[in-house]
């Protein structure tokens, strides 16, 4: 019989650990609001330093997390990931939940008019969060157990015209997170990637609200669902899955026909 990771054996504290990367967007915070109901120990809170971090951190206490830290990194600085991602292990001790919510939108339409400024698109959500990523995925195999939440996008899978960076991005990040999700497992980490749709931000602000349109809470409470069940992949909302299974059939001349 294999003998077990000695950290799989250890005894849990009261309360869970959590990191969340990208802790001041509003899906991020609506995320660690909702899983504070089950009870944190601790959080660190990871992104850029300012107001909208420190903002984040006090909801979540306000919540009931009695430690709640604060880290800052940049995205684009994929060279200090690794020390970033280590100094957030050591606050904790351990992470057993890391959330991934690091990304930004950029601008709408096919081929960009400022191809730099899409560029950046591509090194945040995808280079920069895909090295978060398995720096994240490095440190829980090291401990041996942890699940690793990562906000993807229907984007992902629907590629359109009228944002076409921002949906190669997300389709990047995904295939990294499920093909990581699965050489995990056998290590005891979980990885389950969440796929909302168009999401009420202030990132979303002023857009024309496509059907199936929700809000951060809702992606929050589908996320905290899906842990429960240990789910691989969730829709947010869940009627998603079935418009994306149909789209997928249709002939490209017709897809590329329906409204943006």
């Amino acid at each position: 019989m294999t003998a077990k990771s000695p950290s799989r054996n250890l005894p849990r504290p009261p309360g869970a650990r959590m990191l969340v990367l990208g802790g001041s967007s509003e899906i991020a915070r609506a995320i660690a609001a909702e899983l504070a109901r089950d009870g944190l120990s601790d959080a660190v809170l990871a992104g850029r330093e300012g107001r909208g971090l420190q903002e984040a951190a006090a909801q979540l206490r306000a919540a009931g997390t009695p430690r709640v830290e604060t880290l800052s990194f940049d995205a684009l600085d994929t060279a200090g990931h690794r020390e970033a991602i280590e100094r957030a292990f050591a606050l904790l001790g351990e992470v057993d939940i890391a959330v991934l919510a690091v990304g930004v939108l950029g601008s709408r339409g096919g081929l960009p008019q400022d191809i730099p400024a899409a560029l950046d698109v591509l090194r945040v959500n995808t280079v920069g969060t895909g090295s978060l990523l398995m720096e994240t995925a490095r440190m829980m195999r090291a401990q041996g157990r942890g699940t690793i939440v990562v906000l993807s996008s229907v984007a992902a899978e629907l590629p359109r015209a009228s944002n076409a960076v921002y949906c190669a991005s997300k389709a990047g990040l995904d295939a990294l997170a499920r093909g990581l999700g699965d050489e995990l497992a056998a290590d005891g980490v979980q990885v389950m990637v969440v796929r909302p749709g168009f999401v009420r931000t202030r990132m979303t602000a002023g857009l024309a609200e496509p059907p199936l349109a929700t809000s951060a809470a809702r992606v929050a409470r589908a996320t905290r669902r899906g842990l429960r069940r240990r789910a691989r992949t969730v829709w947010a909302p869940g009627a998603l899955r079935f418009l994306v299974a149909v789209l997928r059939v249709l002939p490209r001349s017709l897809y590329r026909r329906l409204p943006a």
